[in-house]
């Protein structure tokens, strides 16, 4: 069987994998000294190199990173660009005075990943399987008629643009699957016996829940479409779970909450700063001259000075990337223990900070209604009861979290859950699905 390619292009990572004669390989990536099989979906744009059109050179993935930590801060580090596909409020930015459509930002993206499977690979096959989640973050999730239509809407505007994105990377002929059916392949290749199976896939943008029945007898019969019982999503993931500690714990120390003095009259910091603070896919926009001009303002009266300073020197460095790594590391620390620390150090940010889970449990509380609610809708509509569930496969970075999983413990059963491949699972499907 031909070599079949498989791109998931995500939110905060994405990877690429190829198939042939059924046996899966990832494309690895240089990443210093060593290589990596995940890509970092980040972009990053040096003023100081040019191309021939006089525009910034830029790099994407563990270059980009690596580009990005030697600047310091002198360049443009852009963030979780997935996440705005949908949205009809981003058509372009600017960059160092240039002129940047969102799909050509993800096209440079995709454009470097491209590279990285021609290294690997050689030629590539003309066809690419690409993973999409069941609901694109800015899609709406209730279930009226109309707003039904306006959804349709929402996906074949986001679709369309990542279709272009991909084709500005050289990617022409694109065929799009649910990420959690991708999951569901991966999951399948290692069964010896058929299965109900519920994929759980946890991005940084988006929960995506998929029922289908898989494995070798599934695949000696013929797969059927009627496989897939069913698919659901809700725009939120480890994202919103990062933005929960940025504004519990470290916009505080910014500012937020407080005031300054302004013609007399004692105003308070304009909350929308940090509503952007606590996305990083916004974080890196509030380096424009009018936030930076409106934040020189609030600092000459602000009652804490100090941490209008901090945030100053936070945006004005792009520390954005450096910030969110220290946020993650300590959210991956309450996985294994009860208390972490978010610890960041630079200049005037001095952040040193508990983090304990049952707080940040609290907080997540409302991203954990919306999956467990996305999970039960799932079932519902398909007419399953938890019990005819042979198995519940959950992946992605935050089905590490342990008040994630104690959804589908507490659901399905401890002894069903089934994990792995957590960064790599959809794009080792994708692939897959293309055989």
């Amino acid at each position: 069987m031909p070599l079949t390619l498989g791109l998931d292009f995500g939110t905060t990572n994405s990877a690429i994998a190829a198939a042939e004669d059924g046996q899966v390989q990832l494309v690895r990536f240089p990443f210093g000294p060593a290589t990596t099989d995940t890509f970092r979906s980040v972009l990053y744009f040096d003023p100081e190199e040019q191309g021939p059109d006089r525009k910034p050179l830029s790099t994407a993935g563990p270059e980009a990173i690596e580009h990005y930590l030697l600047a310091d801060g002198q360049g443009r580090l852009l963030q979780s660009l997935k996440s705005y596909l949908a949205s009809r409020l981003f058509k372009a930015t600017q960059v160092f005075g240039h002129k940047y459509t969102l799909e050509s930002l993800i096209g440079l993206i995709a454009r470097d990943l491209k590279r990285g499977a021609v290294a690997q690979l050689g030629t590539l096959p003309a066809r690419i399987v690409v993973g999409r989640p069941v609901r694109f973050v800015g899609s709406r999730e209730e279930d009226s008629e109309a707003e039904t239509e306006e959804e349709e809407d929402v996906e074949a505007y986001a679709l369309g643009r990542l279709r272009q994105a991909l084709a500005n990377a050289g990617f022409p002929d694109v065929v799009f699957e649910y990420e959690p059916v991708a999951a569901a392949f991966h999951y399948e290749s290692r069964l010896t016996r058929d299965e109900l199976v519920l994929i759980a896939d946890f991005g940084g943008g988006t929960s995506d829940f998929c029922l289908m029945r898989v494995g070798p007898g599934v695949r000696a019969r013929g797969r059927q479409r009627s496989d897939i019982l069913g698919t659901e999503g809700v725009a939120l993931a480890g994202d919103s779970f990062d933005s929960r500690i940025i504004r519990h714990v470290v916009a505080p120390l910014l500012g937020r909450g407080s005031h300054y003095r302004t013609q007399g009259k004692l105003m308070p910091v304009p909350p929308w700063l940090y509503l952007r603070l606590a996305r990083w896919h916004h974080m890196s926009f509030l380096k424009s001259r009018e936030t930076m001009s409106l934040l020189d303002g609030i600092l000459r009266g602000a009652e804490q000075p100090a941490r209008i300073a901090a945030l100053i020197h936070l945006i004005d460095r792009d520390l954005g990337y450096r910030l969110y790594q220290a946020v993650e590391r300590a959210k991956v620390a309450l996985s294994t223990s009860e208390h972490s620390r978010v610890v960041f150090r630079d200049g005037p940010l001095q952040l040193d900070e508990p983090l304990h889970r049952a707080d940040f449990e609290s907080w997540i509380a409302p991203e954990l209604s919306a999956i467990e609610q996305a999970v039960e809708k799932l079932l519902t509509r398909t007419q399953i009861r938890p019990e005819q569930v042979d198995s519940v496969f959950v992946t992605g970075g935050s089905s590490l979290v342990p008040a994630v999983r104690r959804i589908f413990a507490n659901r399905f059963g401890q002894d069903r859950l089934r994990s792995g491949g957590e960064l790599t699972s959809v794009a080792s499907g994708l692939a897959l699905c293309g055989q």
